[in-house]
Order: structure tokens, then sequence, then C-alpha cells
């Protein structure tokens, strides 16, 4: 729901539902009159058979005769019709009203054969086939001519003679079914039986069988396609060559620089864990299973997987650490198991799936590296094993200083445990899988697995400077202004410098020093110059528009205060450290003209989309717009950074200090991070004024929504981890944001994990310090 205009409530769902209420006889009555029989009786195409046809899919619900009804659906064969019985409507099809199947002929009969198939005589019969269609409306039964069921979006549930057909609707249907609600063929096949016959679903033909197998099919082919493999079909993938990874990953060719190997920065970080839920049941005939892109998503081939465990010894180990489940499991003898379950490699920071990297378990850890021939390690690697915070508490003591993250160099705020918020809906489907073929089931977790990277892959927020260098790449049209983009975010820059200009002045004292006035008089020399540059410039990208008028850049005064010091309050309520909600106003100075942190930046955004669009400058305020998003984003990422440590400093530093001298250290500290989540927010509301300007976008306000002052307390799930009513507490939208779809919750973790451990990872380094 869109955020509601300012002074006004919004609605909740019992407001609407108390609404309806009183319409309820209403609506019920008008559904009512719906299933009487229409127009009369009367046939409304020719006006002279009797109207007892109406279909169910048309709008209108139109009246026909039996001919007229089958007219009417010449290219419309998977619409639901009912006939009059004298008493109510009854269903029936349009196979039974005389409907007959002229596929490739846009309706009409194939003029190969002749008019002759019109009279549909008795000698004819051998010429059409009975098909069973499984469409997304229901299954359906029609005679067909013939057999050009692929050009139709027909999918043959065989190669020769076919007697049942899938539509690709119904195809991409069960695939995205399958992948955000995780739902099992049975279960799919079932509900569009009750679609076709609620009532008795028993009489409706059984295509469970042809549905798995023809999924399964459907499935190989979208991905081939997908992944560039269609126009060439004698290219093979490879192995992971049906996969997806993650685009922030370092990955040489592709994102890093050409230097990369003599920097020390780069490194790779990557997260191992296994899920024991996804089993997989002994095969009866192993040697009859056909594999369609075995090794090629982001399970590893069988073939060579397989002869790799043989060549590895079969040592059962158990924890000499503590007594973990996890790894006890793997060692449980099942006879009835050909695998224990999975071992997945995943990018530690987005939680993306590696390709060509999940593996079976046997029972008992088999193999390692080093004693087995067919695996090989670069000489040149260098491996700094970790284990996850979570995992780390099943640990002994020692192994806290050997293989704690917040002792690894380069961690950085990393948990390590981003693989278990990803087995929970594949644990859904692990039932299902769990009596699969091996390459169906193999399958079936690449799909997963790759969807999953996917979601990740178009929700992943674009930066500043990533939309600026997919803009600058984009392929400019001949009415397009070549360094346009390089100009606009010229300005946008222009306009941080004078955030941070006015944000100076406001913390010098009045009156200056000298030293103090020469170093403002340097900045706004250079400020002004820049200004004075960008809108030279500007004139080639605006063809001469002359712009009138001033405006002074105006700040939220909530943001835009003057720091004081800290006073500690004695009954403990205080829980950030706020600046000053009164007026910033410039320093009174004689000046000839206009400070530069105050004059007019013109952009296209400024200059209204309306006067832009007469002139075909509208693409100039798009691309402004995509800039603007990318800010947003920036600022949104560091807000929650620092809102996270001033929530540390707060509680482990203000809260514990036992000295005077300590306080005011720690006060200082606070004063500094909140200046800078204020300029966060600053930049963030200039961001928002340019992306919602435009037109009204639901979406965009949805997703970039006010910032408020409360929004920037430090959260009590924080600082009052055991106090009462946590079940009632809410967090501020934007550590909830994640897409349009996102679950992020208090409970689910999310980006308020990132939080606890930003305060983690914080703690520890500063009780190392101190020891």
């Amino acid at each position: 729901m869109p955020p509601s205009p300012e002074g006004t409530q919004r609605s909740s769902q019992n407001d609407f539902i108390r609404e309806w209420l009183p319409w309820r006889a209403e609506y019920l009555n008008v559904i009512l009159e719906g299933e009487q029989l229409a127009k009369g009786g009367i046939c409304e195409q020719c006006c002279e058979g009797e109207g007892s046809v109406w279909c169910m899919s048309c709008t209108g619900a139109p009246a026909w005769c039996g001919p007229c009804a089958v007219k009417a659906h010449r290219n419309l064969p998977f619409h639901k019709v009912q006939r009059w019985n004298g008493a109510y409507y009854q269903p029936t099809s349009l196979m039974d009203l005389g409907f007959l199947w002229h596929i490739g002929h846009g309706g009409d009969p194939c003029p190969g054969i002749g008019q002759i198939l019109i009279q549909r005589s008795q000698a004819m019969k051998s010429s059409w086939f009975q098909m069973t269609i499984v469409h997304t409306e229901g299954i359906f039964s029609h005679e067909v001519s013939h057999l050009d069921l692929l050009h139709q979006r027909l999918f043959p549930a065989s190669i020769s003679k076919p007697k049942t057909a899938f539509t690709f609707d119904v195809l991409d249907h069960f695939l995205i079914d399958a992948l955000e609600c995780k739902t099992s063929a049975m279960s799919f096949y079932q509900k569009l039986k009750r679609f076709t016959n609620n009532a008795f679903p028993e009489r409706v033909p059984d295509r469970y069988r042809e549905l798995m197998r023809v999924s399964q099919l459907w499935r190989d082919l979208k991905h081939r396609k997908w992944f560039g493999f269609g126009h060439d079909p004698g290219q093979d993938p490879g192995d992971g060559g049906l996969a997806l990874f993650c685009p922030a990953s370092p990955q040489p060719g592709l994102n890093l620089p050409a230097d990369w190997k003599v920097q020390d920065t780069i490194m790779r970080q990557y997260v191992m864990d296994g899920n024991f839920t996804a089993q997989h049941m002994k095969m009866n005939k192993p040697e009859l299973d056909v594999a369609l892109s075995d090794g090629k998503g982001y399970m590893v081939s069988e073939v060579p997987y397989h002869s790799h465990l043989q060549q590895s010894f079969d040592s059962k180990e158990r924890s000499t650490c503590s007594n973990h489940r996890a790894i006890n499991a793997a060692n449980i003898n099942r006879s009835n198991l050909q695998s224990t379950g999975i071992s997945a490699t995943a990018c530690a920071w987005h939680g993306c799936f590696v390709p060509h990297s999940v593996v079976d378990f046997q029972k008992g850890v088999r193999s390692r590296v080093k004693n087995s021939p067919s695996l090989l390690l670069p000489p040149a690697l260098e491996i700094v094993p970790a284990v996850g915070k979570f995992h780390l508490a099943a640990h002994k003591l020692s192994c806290f200083p050997k293989y704690s993250l917040n002792f690894v160099k380069g961690a950085g705020h990393l948990d390590g445990e981003i693989l278990e918020t990803l087995w929970a809906p594949f644990n859904k489907i692990s039932p299902t899988a769990r009596s699969m073929t091996q390459a169906h089931r193999q399958e079936v977790y690449n799909d997963h697995m790759r969807d999953s990277n996917w979601k990740k892959l178009v929700e992943i927020a674009p930066t500043f400077h990533e939309v600026q260098l997919q803009l600058t790449k984009k392929p400019k049209s001949p009415t397009d202004s070549v360094g346009s983009v390089a100009w606009l975010a010229e300005g946008i820059s222009i306009e941080d410098s004078q955030d941070q200009l006015r944000s100076e002045l406001q913390h010098l004292p009045n009156p200056m020093s000298t030293r103090q006035e020469v170093k403002i008089s340097e900045k706004r020399q250079k400020l002004s110059a820049r200004i004075e540059k960008f809108h030279s410039d500007g004139e080639a990208f605006l063809k001469g528009l002359e712009i009138d008028g001033t405006f002074t850049p105006q700040d939220d005064p909530t943001f835009c205060g003057k720091e004081e010091e800290a006073e500690e309050e004695e009954g403990g309520d205080r829980e950030f450290w706020d600046d000053d909600e009164g007026d910033w106003e410039a320093p009174e100075e004689e000046v000839e003209e206009l400070a530069s942190e105050l004059m007019s930046i013109w952009m296209p955004s400024s200059i209204g989309s309306a006067k832009l669009t007469e002139l075909g400058l509208d693409g100039l305020l798009k691309e402004e717009r995509e800039l603007w998003i990318g800010q947003a984003n920036d600022c949104l990422d560091q807000l929650r950074t620092d809102l996270g440590n001033k929530a540390m400093l707060y509680q482990q530093n203000f809260q514990t200090a036992n000295s005077t001298r300590e306080g005011t250290r720690t006060k200082k500290e606070i004063q500094k991070v909140v200046a800078r989540v204020n300029k966060h927010v600053r930049c963030y509301q200039r961001a928002r004024q340019v992306i919602l300007r435009p037109e009204p976008d639901v979406d965009a306000a949805e997703k970039y929504q006010e910032i408020l002052p409360e929004d920037l307390a430090v959260s009590k799930e924080v600082t009052e981890e055991n106090r009462f009513g946590q079940g009632s507490s809410k967090l501020a939208w934007f550590w909830m944001m994640g897409g349009k779809h996102s679950q992020l919750n208090v409970q689910g973790g999310g980006l308020m994990e990132e939080l606890v451990y930003i305060l983690q990872d914080q703690l520890a380094q500063s009780k190392g310090k101190k020891e």
C-alpha cells in the first residue's frame, strides 16, 4: 500500500472490510443474476436460434446458439462453456457443440485437404485426432485436424502419435508455482482437475505422469534458451554453463581490474554448509535414468563425482570439538538412502550459490582433497578457514581465536551463516525431491538455486556509480547528447558539496577567526567556479533554454541543526543524541553576490518535465532520475551502517563508561556519527524529491519513503534485548528494504541481523584494543 498523503490516516484492512459489509447482499444478488438464462434465451449473434450457450471465460455474459458459439470460439479453444438445461447452466464442452480445431490455419480448414472436412463425414473421421490438452483454465478434450502443435504453443507429451499436449502457458505457470509456492506436480494437477470439474474431479483425465515428464523437458529448454544456447544447438553449455552467479563477487575478466593479482585487497569469501533434510532415496534401476543437464547447473556431474568417491577412502568422522549433531547425522547408516543430504557453497556476502559446487552427502564423511587423485588445488591458492558465528558457539573455547571471523583480515562485518537462511525454502521441496530420480532431483535443485540467485540479482539496489556506468554504456539515440551523464553526475556532486559547506558553516563560531574565514573563502571560490562551469556546459545540453528566476536550496531543519554537548539524563530514556531543531540561518556577511553554497543549481528536474518534453529534452530528466535513484540507494546503505555504529557506541561505551572523561569522549564520537547520519538523510531527501517529482509512481513512493526523526533512534532490540513488549516492536522501513516482495522482519533476520552483527564485530574489536 503506498504511503498516505501528509496529514491523512492510512486505512487498515478492517476499514475496507467494514466499508464492504453493507454491500454484501448487493454483491450476492448480482452474482446470482449472472447465473440466470442470459439475453432472454435468444442467440445474440443470429437472433434466431436458442441462446442456451454462454461462455464463462468471455466478458459480457454473451448468449449463443450452438453453431454461433462454435463460430465465436474458432480461435478460443480453451474457453469454458455451459448450456442451459431448462433449470440451470450445465457444464459442456466446445467439442460436444461440434467444435473442430483446425490447427495451423487461423481456425480455417487446411486448404490441402479441402472443404469436405467441414462436413465431418464418416469417411473423413480418420483424419482427425482427439487430444487431451492441459491449460491454465483446466483440462480440455478437442478433435484436431493435424499435429502442428509446437507452432500453436502446444507441447506434445510424446513424439509419435501424441494424445496429450500442454500449453506453453500452463507449463510456465507450473514452473513459477514450483519456485514461489513450492507446489508439487501432484498438487498442481489436482488444482487443474478441480478447475475443470470441482464436483467430480475424478472424472477428469489423469495426466499427472505426463506433466512430470513434459515439465522436465520444458525446464531444460527454457534454461538453454535463457543462457543463449538456442541459436547453436551443437554448443555444449559446459560445467555450470546453465547457472547464474553473484554479480558482485570478484570475477576475473568481469568485474576486476587487469592488475587484480598484485592487489592484496581482493579476496573471494565463500560459505560452505550442509543440509541433511535434502535426502535422496535409492533408485530401483538407476541405470535407466536419463539426465538432461548433468553438471550444467549447481550440482556437480554424477560420473566424475562417483569416480572421486570410489577412489577416496571412507572414514566415519566424529566431531572432536563438540558433539555436533550435523556431523554425526552424516554417519547414520540408512540403507534406504542414496544420499543423506547435500553440501553447497555460496557467496558469503550475498548468499548466491556457486555454480557446479553442490554435492550429495554419502553415508560417512568420505574423501579428502589431499587423498584424492581427481581433485587438485592451485599451488598459489591460499585458503583462510573460519567458522560462522552461529556454529562457533558449539565449538570449544580454543576454537574462538583460531576460527572467529572477528580476527580474519578482510572479513569485514560477516557472519558466515548466510547459507542457513537459504536452506529454509529448500526444506519445503526436499520431501518432493526425496523420491525423484537422480537426474530429475538434480534439475529441480538446480532450478531453485538458479531462481534464488536470480531474485538476489534483480533486487540488489544499484549504486550511484553503477547507474552512471550503465547510462554511459547505454547506446545513444540521434537525439541524445553525448556527455550528458557526466554533466548530470557533476551537478549532483555540486549539490553534495554545497550541503557539506553549509554544514561546516553551521558549526563555525560567529564571528569566525581570520584563519577560518580564509578557508571558507577558498572553498567558496572553488565551489563557485564549479557551478559556473556546470551552467556553462549545460547550455549545450539544454539547447539554449533560457532559465529565469532563482531559488535557494532548502534543507529540512530537523536534520541540519548544530550538535551540542549531549547531557546525560538520569532516567536513561535518552536513546540518541539528536541535533537541535532550530532553523539554520546563514552567517551575516557583507557579500556582493549570493554565497556559493546557496546558489541555484539548474538541473533538468528543476526546470520541469513539461517544458523539457516540449523541447525534446525529456531524456535528460530520465537520466537524472536514474542517477538520483543510485544516490538514494547509497545514502540508505550508509545510513544503516552509521546507525549501527551509533547503537554500538551508545550501548557499549556510554552506558558502561567508568569515568566522566570516558563518557565525554564517547559523546563526541556519537556527535560525529549523528552528523554523518543527518548528512545521509539530507542527501536522501534531495534524491527522493527528484525521484517522486516527475509523475506519480506508486512503486517508487512505496520503496523510497519519508525518513522521520524517530526512525533514527537506536533500536531497542539492540540496547534492551530483554525488555518487555518486543512482540509489538517495529523497525524503520529502511531496515526491511529488499525489493517489493521482501520478507525481512525482526524475527526473520535480514538487515536487522546485519545491525546485530555490526555491533558484535565492533564490540569484539573494541575489547581487543582494550586488552
